[in-house]
């Protein structure tokens, strides 16, 4: 290699070691993890519970006829307004109008037989004894004839207060006993929510506590009705395992229609001796939870807290938070000690 040669290479090596020492080292960029994050509200109350329920009638009856037959005609549907008196139902009537038919027949031989004893006692041929015995036999023949007509009667079903059809319990063609149930009738009055409780939440209600009910035709922005328990079942529902409650409204609207759904809202004024968060936010270190907190430079650090109590909405905490702290809501396991995060608002903790 001639001596030009390796001056050109030395000179090549010697500018890209200046151009190298020229640059200056860049560091590495710090990501801030984004996290969810919610600020601690005041003493949390154990708020109200909200269910959903049904408008009905304080009292319903269940309309049967008094006779058994075959159903010939039903003249209501479910949700007919109907008043007092008015035909619902009719039977086959053949069978009792020939027992009517007998019946009034046999009346009227007992009529004129007794009349007959009357005029033949006051000629003196028959004795008292004979025409007593007429009088009772005639008696007897008069009640036969009243229950006779009473059962034709009874073939047709008659409403007996004003009030909505609430259900049809039976249709035309069929057969029904005695005091088989084939309508109920909800009459016209006071009205009720239907609700089912849940076990857990059985304790926090009593008789008479106070309801905001809203009518789901009614929209959001409604104003809430007034209402009460009136009434809570002692046995759950072997199904459902829930316990029938009544929501009695106190001024029922023209607008409260039959079968209509509604929201009932209990309200609570019960406060708890801590602050809410959320069941995510708690990190837990073996037998010690603790929350990270998020400084004004958006660094995190843990720490301990004391949780009085856990319930379906969050956790109380009764000592190691302050109200108006930021705590990290989610993820918590994913993060370290120092690291910075990139704050998302997250739903209230209240």
């Amino acid at each position: 290699m001639n001596t030009n040669m390796k001056h050109s290479i030395l000179c090549i090596a010697l500018v890209s070691a200046l151009i190298g020492c020229g640059k200056e080292s860049v560091p590495p960029v710090q990501v801030e993890r984004p996290a969810l994050t919610v600020v601690v509200g005041d003493a949390a109350a154990a708020g109200g519970n909200t269910y959903s329920g049904e408008i009905r009638a304080r009292h319903e009856t269940q309309l049967g006829f008094r006779i058994g037959g075959k159903i010939v005609e039903r003249l209501v549907d479910a949700g007919a307004q109907v008043r007092a008196g008015q035909a619902l139902m009719r039977l086959d009537s053949g069978d009792v109008g020939l027992q009517l038919g007998s019946a009034e027949a046999q009346y009227q031989l007992a009529v004129a037989d007794t009349k007959r004893y009357r005029e033949l006692h006051s000629k003196g041929f028959v004795s008292q004894a004979a025409l007593d015995a007429k009088e009772a036999a005639f008696k007897a023949v008069a009640a036969q004839a009243g229950l006779a007509r009473n059962q034709s009667a009874y073939a047709t079903l008659r409403a007996d207060r004003s009030g909505v059809i609430a259900a049809t319990l039976a249709e035309a063609g069929q057969v029904v006993a005695a005091g088989q149930p084939v309508l109920r009738l909800a009459p016209d009055g006071e009205r009720e929510v239907a609700i089912a409780i849940p076990e857990s939440q059985l304790a926090n209600l009593k008789i008479g506590a106070v309801a905001e009910i809203t009518l789901l035709t009614a929209g959001e922005d409604a104003a809430p009705l007034a209402g009460r328990l009136r009434e809570l079942a002692s046995v759950a529902d072997p199904v459902s395992r829930t316990y029938a409650a009544r929501v009695t409204l106190a001024r029922p609207a023209s607008t409260v229609v039959l079968g209509m759904t509604a929201r009932v809202y209990f309200p609570s004024n019960k406060k708890s001796d801590g602050l809410l968060i959320p069941l995510s936010a708690i990190f837990q270190q073996g037998k010690q939870a603790a929350v990270w907190i998020v400084a004004a430079d958006h660094s995190i650090s843990l720490r301990p807290v004391q949780i009085a109590a856990y319930r379906d909405d969050g956790a109380v905490i009764s000592g190691g938070l302050v109200a108006g702290e930021r705590i990290v809501s989610n993820g918590v396991h994913r993060l370290a000690a120092g690291e910075k995060i990139r704050a998302i608002e997250s739903s209230s903790a209240r």
